[in-house]
């Protein structure tokens, strides 16, 4: 008889006769299945949800690449704004290579869910799905990389984000965190950019 059944099969036969015999029973029940092997861990539980789309490549900091059932799509972030690596017309910004390894640390094997914002459009300019992008976990991607100055706040457009989206900045650039303490920025236009270290 497998381990499991023999300790499933030895608790059946003994009475519960407290709340403190039945949290005993139960928690004999999770350690024989989890020896078992017959829960899965936690990631791949997360990663398997439904709604999830798992990410097959990461361009840079704001932009990753999902498998969907129609095919892969590229989704660009929505509200944040990371230094270039890869614009050919701008050499590789400060802070830039920084985002995009945080991204591809935090993205390589994730599945992620992706939603729409209902102020913005569906797509940029260049045929990007622009999504907000969460972790199985519930963590709102877009705004870690503010929070942890990876990225700017965009502003451009409006999202119902917005205003959260400029205070996660304002605090991060208050503590210094990330591109805000090693970088120099050029806030003159819409668009702020990093231009150079500090």
């Amino acid at each position: 008889m497998r381990p499991t059944l023999r300790i499933l099969s030895r608790l059946r036969r003994r009475p519960v006769r407290s709340l403190g015999g039945a949290i005993g029973v139960l928690a004999a029940i999770i350690v024989a299945l989890n020896s078992a092997h017959a829960l899965p861990n936690a990631q791949q539980f997360l990663n398997s949800q439904p709604g999830l789309y798992p990410v097959v490549h990461v361009n840079d900091g704001d932009t990753i690449i999902v498998k969907t059932p129609t095919g892969d799509e590229t989704i660009r972030l929505l509200g944040v704004d990371t230094p270039e690596v890869k614009d050919p017309r701008k050499p590789v910004q400060c802070f830039g290579e920084q985002a995009s390894a945080h991204t591809k640390k935090i993205m390589a094997g994730a599945s992620v869910r992706l939603e729409p914002d209902p102020q913005d459009t569906d797509r940029d300019k260049y045929g990007r799905l622009l999504r907000y992008v969460y972790l199985p976990d519930g963590t709102l991607y877009n705004a870690e990389l503010i929070r942890d100055g990876y990225g700017f706040a965009y502003t451009v457009f409006p999202i119902t984000k917005l205003d959260e989206f400029r205070q996660l900045e304002r605090e991060a650039r208050e503590a210094g965190r990330g591109l805000w303490a090693g970088c120099n920025i050029d806030d003159s236009t819409k668009i702020k950019q990093t231009k150079g270290a500090k």
